[in-house]
């Protein structure tokens, strides 16, 4: 599996927890489906599109290449 998937699921989850977001709310904000959101963070995450990715960076306030910086 590709390290990046890794990445970005540490990436989330560190972001989620810096703003004290649960997955539901990041979820509701991003509106990208909650189950989605949970995968995305699991152990084994799934390939994601960048249109998701920039949901999720969105819901931060960051540009995506910001929510790159890991």
């Amino acid at each position: 599996m590709s390290d990046i998937r890794f990445k970005i699921a540490n990436r989330m989850r560190e972001l989620r927890k810096k703003y004290g977001y649960t997955q539901q709310y990041l979820a509701e904000i991003s509106r990208v489906d909650y189950k989605h959101i949970q995968r995305l963070e699991s152990k084994n995450p799934p390939s994601v599109r960048i249109d998701t990715l920039e949901k999720i960076a969105h819901a931060f306030n960051l540009p995506l290449s910001e929510f790159f910086k890991f």
